[in-house]
């Protein structure tokens, strides 16, 4: 499984694609962070807090991290080298958690450039250091848990395809929906009273919650159920299609 994981990091790098998904996600987020009038402007919010981050974050990820998995199963089928990976001595799962892992360690990669959006606020701070640094551990927190889910709808949409644009686009659909569908719904009150709860079973709900700072086991166990349920549905497709 290691080699899988070696495969998707070395893969990812030794093309621009890396490289680019890395510098669109940090450029856009410091524009609309430090240059961009309006209300993700931390200057002009005029206290040092990095939630316009946390905010604007999980949609900027919404179209890279697809852009990241969408080649990992896509890839591999389209140019054949799928059914060599299957006579290797792994089984389907570890295939699965190679490809997972791989693909989840080089969307954490995009996120440590970030650790110096913390130190900016925390020298920007009235006095230095002012800030709500367990709010920030646990955005922090709530955003890994939304990478990892992330990543796993991606590696699940790249699983039911051979052509790595239709594998992106299922990926976002599925991101989006998950990410905002729930909450959207009961936030218009389109199905009257029957929308109560609903917003629970959406990614933001939860994600919201935690970046709070307080942890709550109902929204960590959200978060790596939803991310097992989609690592079991990509192995069960790929088990069926298994040659």
């Amino acid at each position: 499984m290691n080699a899988i994981i070696l495969k998707e990091i070395n893969a990812f790098f030794s093309s621009i694609i890396g490289y680019l998904v890395i510098g669109i996600f940090l450029v856009f987020c410091s524009l609309f962070l430090w240059f961009f009038q309006g209300g993700y402007n931390i200057f002009d919010a005029g206290f040092a807090s990095l939630d316009s981050f946390f905010q604007i974050a999980p949609w900027i990820l919404l179209l890279l991290i697809p852009a990241v998995t969408m080649r990992s199963f896509a890839e591999e089928k389209k140019q054949g080298t799928y059914e060599l990976l299957l006579t290797k001595p792994l089984s389907i799962w570890q295939l699965v958690l190679g490809k997972y892992i791989g693909s989840l360690l080089l969307c954490l990669i995009a996120l440590l450039p970030t650790l110096f959006y913390v130190v900016t606020i925390y020298y920007n701070g009235n006095p230095v250091g002012n800030f709500d640094a367990g709010a920030m551990l646990g955005s922090y927190l709530g955003l890994i848990f939304l990478v990892g889910l992330y990543t796993a709808i991606g590696i699940f949409a790249s699983s039911l395809t051979t052509n790595q644009i239709v594998a992106f686009i299922i990926a976002l659909l599925f991101c989006f929906l998950l990410f905002y569908l729930f909450e959207g719904i009961a936030d218009t009150n389109l199905l009257g009273s029957e929308t109560y709860g609903l917003e629970y079973l959406g990614i933001n709900y939860h994600y919201k919650s935690i970046s709070r700072g307080v942890i709550d086991s109902r929204d960590v166990i959200y978060f790596v159920s939803a991310t097992l349920f989609f690592l079991g549905i990509t192995k069960f497709t790929l088990s069926t299609k298994k040659v």
